[in-house]
């Protein structure tokens, strides 16, 4: 048996429009572009989905009604080819695109991306989506590093300036997790 080439894009807008129609085994996969290449993730497990939806539920509390906290929201970042479906993005929702021209969300309009780490994943969101959005100049960023070398951990980055982040909290399972403004939220971790 041969194996079928790699497909060619020679457009940002190619490699967008074939990630929009991918046919995924089920609704719970997900695909993403991390540097040109269409990547697909199994439906993770339960101990990620329950962190998700306790994150979720923490923002809902607190965010004002015009923002949304989503979690199977497209976010794109040309700049380095990439599209990510983050764990947990806010974005204010007249930030969102309409029917009429549906797509990805530009990254720069959220206002914090999260990403729950999983075995076979976690590099990516440690390295390739840190310096993403750090490119993007997303002001948070939060990773649930659930396999972390020192320890279970979130850690969250903040103050992007000229493609990184300045500055870098880490909150060990257990510890709650302090939001800076304009989220000004508590999150605990002690169920993570």
């Amino acid at each position: 048996m041969n194996a079928a080439p790699a497909p060619s894009y020679s457009t940002w807008d190619e490699l967008v429009q074939t990630w929009q129609h991918l046919d995924l085994p089920d609704k719970a996969w997900r695909a993403e572009i991390v540097e040109e290449t269409i990547v697909m993730s199994p439906p993770p497990g339960y101990p990620y989905n329950a962190i998700a939806a306790r994150v979720q539920r923490a923002l809902d509390r607190a965010i004002p009604d015009e923002w949304g906290v989503f979690q199977t929201a497209g976010v794109a970042i040309p700049l380095r080819r990439c599209l990510f479906v983050p764990d947990i993005a806010v974005i204010p929702f007249g930030e969102l695109p309409s029917d009429d021209t549906p797509g990805p969300v530009p990254v720069e309009r959220a206002l914090l991306v999260a990403e729950i780490t999983s075995k076979g994943n976690a590099d990516v969101d440690r390295k390739e989506k840190l310096w993403a959005y750090g490119q993007a100049e997303v002001p948070l960023y939060s990773l649930i590093d659930r396999f972390a070398a020192d320890g279970p951990a979130v850690f969250l980055h903040s103050e992007p300036h000229e493609g990184s982040y300045r500055m870098r909290e880490r909150f060990p399972f257990g510890k709650p997790v302090e939001l800076p403004a304009p989220f000004d939220l508590t999150i605990p971790t002690d169920e993570f």
